[in-house]
Order: structure tokens, then C-alpha cells, then sequence
């Protein structure tokens, strides 16, 4: 226990001769340059937030526009119309440093100039908000851009021309409007149309307009009203409603993965894999806090918002009763590690020096050194987090809320992020077909108490060096992950290196302090609890049908010689392959981001349209023409786009029913239609996962360097949660979900390696002509 007393800065004893004190000079220096490091963070966060508050100012325009008026006073020229000899009048006189005329006079130029200054940064701000407001270019064809336009782009540069912080744009971001009514009632019916028959489209239609011409004009009030109050009329009641008042299992319902490179190995040492991963982290960790991450435009014009980065570390789930809680912190200098069921504390730093990646390689390859066994009930203790909320709350209320289980636990709750060093060894071998599935459920879910579902994210490190990330959902979206995984595995391969053995550069410091185990005195009766929840977790898990692969005939590349979206081809693909699997249609969600607005978010777009079903009944008939084939398809695939587009820029329809049917049971007003249109089921939910947002290597040069994207569980109990990346242009990577429980779905069809194998959804990609399907039984293949 050493490292405990090391801890310690100061121990003292009472004795009858009085009270004995020991001070420890090694926990006074690290409190020392800790605390120095901390005020270091705490003066660059004032400097980033006066940069950022003056943004497109800058203290050198604001020198450049005093010299500027005290430039014209000494030519006799008066810029300020007088407004400077009116603000000297108003100076005291006669005492202090207003003595002198000339000081006077110089003050009220400084004042006069300042304030010049501040109006015009408002007067940007205010200008770059109404072109942001702008989305016309988003619905422009391709090659076809408007002098409009052109112009706006030019000015849009122009005002953003000066580097920006991270943050820099946050408050020149437009919010999220309001759409009307009608219009979503109407685009709500419309999607809809062809998934009923005609007598319950004129009854869903009467409930609407019923809702349009009673209910909703009071509720849209309302929610106008907040949109007006808050910086985001959703995001906070998704938050809070989808996420933290969620009471199910955050594994396989709410959390999802990443996976990494697939098509390369750096090398297979585990403990130098994380040293190198981890060191990058907390390299990226530093530039956010420092605001020194571009921020992510598009086009290279269009800033999107940044705020969902803010909680990205040091940042854990809370569970309650009745709602979860996200708890953030300012920063943390350590994680917590797990290894063969035991719990441990590694630092980061060294007083205020991050540890080089060979340190951390000999730290983690301590833990896997450590021969000692979990104690009793420690092995499967993170089983809490994988079971049921209420269950996880009352626990954590009840066992750990003192003593020496709080400390434990407080220590893998203000972790940087969680860490686990696995005993399994996964890995993409093409020629293994079911080796992607198993290495996407390994991180979708362990062995359901080897990873902490609560903490922003958890590293998984395998046996043999390979990685992945299982990432809590309400923190933020996919997007904002991808970008920190993007930047991790770029350093790491480019920048960081490995030896010729494998090994992290540098020779590592055998006088740090080794990593601390966490002690538990967890007793009987939660020993009971944690089983409880390890049963629910399993029975979930059980219940995954994963079903993972690389689609190699084609990419994006050949899709866009078809002069069409990628991810229009790929949706109207996965509705041609759910009715041939189902034999009728259902209602799809896709993600789409609403990031062009302040803390946006997510919008849904409901892929199932009439133009995507006409499509798919005429190649389900065999009888159309190639040609009526291809017209078909284009109108399905420019139907896409544009609601694709609608939703990016704040017309979807999802949201504001959502938003609509809350203030609704605020005021304790029914409405059928919006009850109903709530309770209807996502059997196919999608989401395509984002890539290169950030240019840390060209995929050119490096066609290998690919991630296969990552996935999430089905979520309806009778349906498919299909995830695909579009990697380059020549493969995508899919993965398909659903469960065991549904006879009406199979992700995988087959006897060997535990899991069905044949996929009812991807290869309708694959075979003659655009988008050909062959069946085998009720599945596909």
C-alpha cells in the first residue's frame, strides 16, 4: 500500500506527548505543481474565452482602431463627430491619473475607440448569423451554384476569414426555428402515405387534422415561446427524455461502438497499444481544453456547432430513480482501468507532466503483470451499470455512499474516460466471415460486466493489440466520437509510433509510482444485486443477432458516377432488401444532423417514402423496363436528398412532434394524434457513420487506414438498427442488428461459430444490375 501513503501529504498522531506530525515532500510537490497546473488551465480558459467572446475581433483590431483615432486627433481630423469630446467632458477632474489634459484626452480616444470596436464585432456577428441563417445552397445541384449564392459564400469566407477557436463561432450560429404546423403535418402525412392502406391514411389524416385545428395552436405558442428563451428548443428535452429518463439497460439499448482500423496492424503488444492510444487522448484532451481544435466546417465554409465536445472527458452518467444525471468535470488526471475483474487507478501525469507513452506502456503492463484475484464481489461489479437504472440507483445509494466503496467508486467516476485490458483477442479477418461480428459484439456488450456502460466512453483494448470504443449515448452523438477516434488513430500511427519489436518509443521511468488498485468492501447483500443485474444484462445480450461485413464490389466511388447520393443508393437499398425480407414496408428512421444550428443535435428522416416504394414494387415485379427502372430510382433517390436536406436545416417532422407532445403533458392536454404518432415503432432504424472529418492523412496514399464504422442494437424488439460506413470509395462496411427473440427477423442464418450467418440487409447491394436481392428462406443473402 504504498502508493496509498504516497498519497497521503501530511499524516499526524495524537500521543500523551502531544500531537506527532509527518509531512510527505514527494504529495506536497504533486500538490503543488498540481495546483500550478490548474490555475495555468484556469488563465488559458480566461484568454480562449476573451478570444473567443471578440471573435472576429481581436485585441490587435481593437490596438489598430485606437491608433487609428489617435491618428486622426494629432492630423486635426475628428472621426468621432464629437462623441470624443463629449465622453472627456464627462471624465473627473483634477485627482488621480485624470490630472493632465492630455491624459484625458487620450483616455476618451480609448473609450471612443473601444467602443467602436464592439459595435462593429456585433455588427459581424450579427451579419455572419443572418448568412448562416441561409441554406438555399444546400438545395443547389451539383455543379449548378446560383450567383446568389457564390456571393453569399464570398461573404460567409470574408467574415470568418481570421482563425477561429473551437468555439469561436458558437454564438454567431443561428437557432433551430420553429417549423409551422401545417407544414410538418403535412410532410408527417406524406411519409405515412405509403405505409397505410386508405382507410386508416383518412383516419391518421382526421386525427391530424383535428390535432392542426384545436390542439396545436396553443402547444406551437409555447414552444415558439422557449425557441425564443433557450439556445435550442429540443435538445435539452431530448437529452433529458430520450436519454436520462430512459429506466432500460444503457447496453445494447442505448450505447453503441466503434470499431478501428481493420485493415492494419500497428502492432500486437496490448499495453503499448494503450499507451500510445491513451497518451493521444489526453493530447486531444488538451487541445480542446485549449480550444485548439478547428472546428468542423462544411464545405470548409459552414461552421457547425461544437458544444456537444464540451462533456466528451471527464464525464460519467449518474444513475437515479427517475432520471439519470450527466456529471462533468472540469478535468481529471487519471483513469480507471479494469483487468481480469479487478479495478485500478492510473495516473496521467507526473506533477504536471503528461506521462510519454512508454510509462503508460509499463503501467498498463503492471496491471497485466499483477497476479492478484478480485475481491469478493469486485469481478463482476460493473454489471451494475449494464442492468436496469432503478436497480443500478438504489445500489449505488445504498452501498456506495460511504466508506472505502464511495472512494473506489468516485475514482472510476471522475476518470478521464474508463479503460479495459481484455482477455479475448478479436480482429477482421476477411476470410473469417463471422470474425467482424464477433469483434462488434465484443464491444457492443462483453461479457456484460467488463466495461463501465456509464462513463463517456470506454477503450477496449483486446488480447492481441486490436481496439474499439463502447460509447454512452447522451453526451453526444457519433460524430463527435468519430472525430476523437479520427484524431487517435492518425497520431498514433503517424506521429507516435512503435519500435521494431512493437514496443512504444522511449525508455520509460521505472521510478513511477505503480498503478493503484481500488478497494471494495462490497457485502452479501449487493453482492446478490450486482448477480440480479448480470442476469438481465445476459439475458439481453444473448438476445443480439450482430451481423457485420465488408462490402467490397463497389463504393462510393461507382455511386456517384450514377450521378447519385451514396446515401440515398444505400437507404432505397436497405428498403428494396426489408420488403423482400418482410414482404411490406415499414417505417425507417435515419439520423441526420441539425449541427448548422446552436447545440443542434439530431433530426430524423423518414427514408420510407412513395417514390423509394414505387421503386422497390417495380423491381419486386420483374415486369418494368431498365429505363423505368432507372426513372424510378432517380426520383426515390432525389426524394431522399431532399429530405435528407429539410432535416439538416431544421424543417424535419420528428422533433417538433416530439417537442409538441411534451408541452402537451406540461399543460396536461390530450391529443390522439401526437399519442399515436409517438407510440409508432422504428423498425428499421439506420445511420451512416461519419468519416475523414478531420485530415490527419490521405486515404489516397493510404487506402488501408480504414475504421469499419461501428454499430447499435436493434431498436425495436421486431426490427433492424443497421449502421454503415461508406469507406473510401471502392468498399463500405455494414452492421446489422436485431434479436433472437423476433420470428419476424434474422440478422445471420447458419450453424457454425455460435452465431446465424446471412444478411437480410446489406448484399441487396451485391449481384447484376443496380440492386439485385437473392432470397434463401425467410432471410436474405
Amino acid at each position: 500500500m504504498a502508493e496509498a501513503h504516497q498519497a497521503v501529504a501530511f499524516q499526524f498522531t495524537v500521543t500523551p506527548d502531544g500531537v506527532d506530525f509527518r509531512l510527505s515532500r514527494e504529495a506536497l510537490k504533486h500538490i503543488y505543481l498540481s495546483g500550478i497546473n490548474s490555475w495555468k488551465k484556469r488563465l488559458i480558459r480566461i484568454k480562449n474565452g476573451i478570444l473567443r467572446g471578440v471573435y472576429p475581433g481581436s485585441p490587435t483590431s481593437w490596438l489598430v482602431v485606437i491608433m487609428a483615432t489617435v491618428g486622426s486627433s494629432y492630423c486635426k481630423v475628428d472621426i468621432s463627430l464629437g462623441l470624443v469630446g463629449y465622453i472627456q467632458k464627462c471624465l473627473p477632474e483634477g485627482c488621480g491619473p485624470y490630472r493632465t489634459p492630455q491624459t484625458r484626452a487620450l483616455l476618451s480616444m480609448a473609450i471612443f475607440s473601444t467602443g467602436v470596436w464592439m459595435m462593429g464585432i456585433f455588427f459581424f456577428r450579427q451579419t455572419l448569423k443572418l448568412l448562416l441563417s441561409y441554406h438555399g445552397w444546400m438545395f443547389e445541384m451539383h455543379g449548378q451554384t446560383s450567383h446568389f449564392t457564390k456571393v453569399w459564400a464570398i461573404c460567409v469566407r470574408l467574415l470568418s476569414s481570421r482563425r477561429p477557436m473551437l468555439y469561436s463561432f458558437q454564438t454567431s450560429l443561428p437557432k433551430l426555428p420553429v417549423p409551422s404546423v401545417p407544414a410538418t403535418i403535412q410532410r408527417y402525412l406524406e411519409s405515412v402515405r405509403p405505409l397505410m392502406d386508405d382507410e386508416q391514411y383518412y383516419r391518421m389524416e382526421t386525427l391530424a387534422k383535428e390535432f392542426q385545428d384545436k390542439t396545436a395552436p396553443r402547444l406551437q405558442k409555447y414552444l415558439v415561446l422557449k425557441s425564443w428563451w433557450a439556445t435550442n428548443y429540443v435538445s435539452d428535452w431530448w437529452e433529458e427524455y430520450v436519454y436520462l429518463r430512459s429506466r432500460a439497460p444503457l447496453m445494447v439499448n442505448s450505447n453503441y461502438y466503434v470499431m478501428e482500423f481493420v485493415l492494419i496492424k500497428n502492432t500486437n503488444i496490448q499495453a503499448a497499444r494503450l499507451g500510445n492510444i491513451v497518451h493521444a487522448m489526453i493530447m486531444y484532451r488538451r487541445k480542446l481544453d485549449r480550444e485548439e481544435i478547428k472546428p468542423v466546417m462544411a464545405l470548409g465554409i459552414v461552421p457547425m456547432c461544437s458544444y456537444q465536445m464540451e462533456r466528451m472527458f471527464n464525464t460519467t452518467r449518474i444513475p437515479g430513480k427517475e432520471s439519470d444525471l450527466l456529471q462533468h468535470l472540469s478535468d481529471s488526471r487519471h483513469v480507471a482501468v479494469y483487468h481480469k475483474g479487478r479495478f485500478f487507478k492510473v495516473w496521467l501525469y507526473k506533477g504536471s507532466q503528461l506521462l510519454k507513452p512508454c510509462d503508460l506502456e509499463m503501467q498498463f503492463q503492471r496491471i497485466l503483470d499483477d497476479p492478484s484475484p478480485p475481491q469478493p464481489g469486485e469481478e463482476k461489479l460493473a454489471a451494475l451499470t449494464a442492468g436496469g437504472r432503478v436497480e443500478w440507483a438504489q445500489a449505488r445509494q445504498a452501498f456506495f455512499s460511504s466508506g472505502k466503496n464511495k472512494a473506489a467508486l468516485d475514482a472510476i467516476e471522475r476518470a478521464a474516460f474508463f479503460v479495459v485490458l481484455d482477455e479475448e483477442s478479436h480482429h477482421y479477418d476477411p476470410e473469417d466471415e463471422a470474425s467482424l461480428s464477433l469483434y462488434g459484439k465484443a464491444l457492443l456488450h462483453g461479457n456484460c460486466y467488463n466495461r463501465w456502460f456509464d462513463k463517456s466512453f470506454t477503450v477496449v483494448a483486446f488480447k492481441n493489440g486490436q481496439l474499439g470504443l463502447n460509447t454512452e449515448h447522451a453526451w453526444a452523438d457519433a460524430p463527435i466520437i468519430g472525430h476523437l477516434w479520427e484524431f487517435v488513430l492518425g497520431t498514433e500511427t503517424f506521429h507516435l509510433g512503435y519500435t521494431d519489436t512493437g514496443h512504444c518509443l522511449g525508455k520509460p521511468n521505472p521510478m513511477l509510482a505503480a498503478p493503484q488498485r481500488l478497494q471494495w468492501d462490497i457485502p452479501e447483500q449487493c453482492r446478490a444485486v450486482i448477480e440480479s443485474s448480470y442476469q438481465v444484462a445476459m439475458a439481453l445480450a444473448d438476445d443480439v443477432e450482430l451481423y457485420c461485413f465488408q462490402f467490397l464490389p463497389f463504393g462510393k466511388g461507382l455511386i456517384k458516377k450514377c450521378r447519385t447520393s451514396p446515401d440515398a443508393f444505400v437507404q432505397i437499398a436497405l428498403q428494396l432488401a426489408h420488403f423482400r425480407d418482410r414482404g411490406k414496408f415499414c417505417l425507417t428512421y435515419e439520423a441526420s444532423m441539425t449541427r448548422m444550428f446552436r447545440e443542434g443535435r439530431t433530426e430524423t428522416v423518414r427514408s420510407c417514402t412513395s417514390e423509394s416504394t414505387a421503386f422497390v414494387q417495380a423491381m419486386v415485379e420483374g415486369s418494368h423496363m431498365k429505363a423505368d427502372l432507372q426513372d424510378l430510382f432517380r426520383k426515390a433517390s432525389k426524394k431522399h436528398q431532399n429530405m435528407y436536406r429539410l432535416a439538416m436545416t431544421g424543417a424535419g417532422i420528428d422533433r417538433h412532434l416530439f417537442c409538441l407532445y411534451l408541452v402537451s403533458k406540461y399543460l396536461g392536454v390530450s391529443s390522439p394524434f401526437l399519442a399515436e404518432v409517438l407510440s409508432e415503432p422504428w423498425r428499421l432504424s439506420t445511420s451512416q457513420i461519419a468519416q475523414f472529418q478531420i485530415r490527419m492523412f490521405d486515404p489516397d496514399k493510404y487506402p488501408n487506414h480504414l475504421g469499419a464504422g461501428g454499430g447499435f442494437g436493434p431498436v425495436a424488439d421486431d426490427g433492424y438498427g443497421v449502421s454503415y460506413m461508406i469507406a473510401g470509395e471502392n468498399t463500405i462496411f455494414f452492421h446489422i442488428s436485431s434479436k433472437f427473440s423476433s420470428s419476424e427477423t434474422v440478422s445471420l442464418s447458419c450453424s457454425c461459430s455460435g452465431l446465424r450467418r446471412g444478411c437480410p440487409l446489406g448484399p441487396c447491394l451485391a449481384g447484376e444490375g443496380p440492386l439485385v436481392v437473392r432470397t434463401e428462406g425467410q432471410g436474405l443473402t
